[in-house]
């Protein structure tokens, strides 16, 4: 029988969440973030908000404020289709997707410049 401890159990490794993001890194994905509704409406921000917001604050403040506009054009999206009924609802559908465009667009020039961004027309439901 031998008196040797055992030895120590190994250290954990810090998870790839745990560690900061650069502030290139987070220009670059909050930039990415406003631009991926687009294409993919509200998915590319609520993934970037899910997976980048916990590494740093400005990610995050900027893809909740992405998604915020997402599902404020979509709500408005719905209305414009459902007044399609009285003819004016196709003008309102062809507004929204052009005054959101041009929004995401500024929005994503701001982002990667650094300059949080709040959109001006946007319902906020997440916080």
């Amino acid at each position: 029988m031998s008196t040797t401890p055992p030895p120590p159990p190994p250290m954990p490794t810090p998870s790839s969440g745990e560690q900061p993001m650069s502030d290139s890194d987070a220009r670059l994905w909050a930039m990415l973030c406003q631009l991926s509704g687009i294409f993919i409406s509200f998915i590319g921000p609520l993934i970037v908000m899910l997976v980048f917001g916990p590494r740093n604050a400005f990610v995050k403040s900027q893809s909740t404020e992405a998604l915020n506009f997402q599902i404020t054009v979509i709500i408005g999206y719905i209305i414009g289709f459902v007044l399609t009924i009285v003819v004016i609802g196709i003008f309102v559908v062809i507004a929204i997707a052009i005054a959101s465009l041009i929004l995401m667009i500024i929005a994503a020039i701001k982002n990667n410049q650094g300059i949080e961004y709040r959109y001006p027309i946007c319902i906020r439901f997440v916080k």
